[in-house]
């Protein structure tokens, strides 16, 4: 190969590399809402991200999702905490796909001492960490306040198991092409959701109402107006417990003369950004 080819072949490598990431740049980022805090994301790059998956279980997860092969492949799983409506089918899911679960640090030792995950498939971190588990998503764990316990069957004794399962969190997932959004996990009001949303600058913020175990309606849109004022908000951890009857469009009237634009889904629905 002489130098003009080298230099030609170059050239043609370098102009497919900078339409793949026009391409990937204008991508969509598209959600699918399995109910209560789950999700099924796919990034700009087609990678899918499952988040805090209640599918077997869950009363309000769609039935194809109720056999997990449903997903159809799960690149990257992260979990916000370990009450069951949260870490449900998590550790299925990691050794069905032979995914890492992301999670916070002391409910992942718990779930790897316990047997219910390989130590292979667990990966620990706090508030403020961030890991990069896929090329060109980055994910940093953030407060929520909230509690977390883990609760286990054992199999020898046939009896439920309480143990402690460490703080709960919440993600600032990061796409290839710069999108952010912010899964709140359960979380109650506290004023650093200010500093949160100022310091990532989240393009979505995924945020639950239910109230008794998170914030309400009233008290979401008082987080979402006074301190995040994200540029979009879908309201999500409702109506799949009887004590979680905080209703979307109370959220929706306590957000009226807000910038940001609140998108109200139903479970099994796919939204994009």
């Amino acid at each position: 190969m002489n130098f003009s080819s080298v230099v030609k072949a170059a050239l043609a490598a370098a102009v497919l590399l900078s339409s793949a990431q026009s391409a990937l740049a204008q991508g969509k980022t598209k959600l699918l809402w399995l109910g209560q805090a789950s999700w099924r994301i796919e990034s700009p790059g087609g990678k899918v991200i499952v988040i805090d998956p209640w599918l077997t279980q869950g009363p309000k997860a769609p039935a194809q999702y109720k056999d997990l092969a449903a997903l159809g492949k799960v690149d990257l799983l992260l979990v916000t905490h370990a009450h069951v409506d949260h870490i449900g089918d998590a550790p299925a899911i990691a050794k069905m796909y032979n995914t890492v679960l992301y999670g916070p640090a002391d409910m992942v030792t718990p779930l790897i001492f316990l047997g219910m995950i390989p130590a292979n498939l667990g990966h620990r971190f706090n508030k403020s960490g961030s890991v990069t588990p896929l090329p060109g998503i980055k994910v940093t764990a953030v407060k929520a306040e909230h509690s977390s316990l883990l609760v286990w069957n054992n199999p020898a004794t046939g009896k439920n198991e309480a143990h402690p399962a460490g703080e709960a969190m919440g993600y600032i997932i990061q796409m290839e092409n710069g999108f952010k959004l912010w899964h709140m996990g359960d979380t109650g009001l506290f004023p650093d959701m200010q500093f949160i949303a100022e310091h990532y600058k989240p393009d979505l913020v995924l945020m639950p109402i239910g109230g008794n175990f998170t914030m309400d309606p009233l008290d979401a849109a008082y987080a979402a107006r006074t301190w995040v004022k994200p540029k979009n908000v879908i309201p999500m951890h409702y109506g799949a417990n009887p004590l979680t009857n905080g209703k979307p469009e109370d959220f929706v009237n306590a957000m009226k003369g807000s910038s940001s634009k609140v998108s109200v889904m139903t479970e099994g629905q796919t939204v994009e950004f």
